[in-house]
């Protein structure tokens, strides 16, 4: 399995992390973006109250647990969007924001060389 790298907004971490995980987790995010353009979209045409978007709760477990949680309905555009991401094992847990857009390139980047 290789080693996933995951750019924070202070440091990075990287775990094992296999290519079918990481392209389930690319389709999540994946549609979080659908949903944050449909909200910048709604309220770039006058909508004072976009429809509600569900927020990306991704889980993997396998040598550690990985959450990934980004609430859509909160920022302007894919562009401000910011995740927070827990991963730990039964001897370290690290919690962190991360910019959405850099762990789109992050997983991506993964994705080519897994490849």
């Amino acid at each position: 399995m290789s080693q996933l790298k995951l750019n924070l907004l202070q440091g990075s971490v990287s775990f094992s992390f296999s290519p079918e995980s990481a392209r389930q987790l690319q389709q999540e995010i994946g549609q979080l973006m659908q949903s944050l353009k449909a909200i910048a979209s709604a309220k770039s045409e006058g909508e004072k109250r976009p429809q509600p978007r569900p927020a990306l709760e991704y889980c993997y477990t396998g040598d550690v647990f990985l959450e990934i949680f980004c609430n859509p309905n909160i920022y302007p555009s894919p562009f401000a969007a910011k995740v927070l991401i827990t991963l730990r094992d039964d001897r370290i847990r690290v919690t962190a924001e991360a910019e959405l857009t850099r762990i789109v390139e992050d997983i991506n980047q993964y994705l080519e060389q897994a490849a």
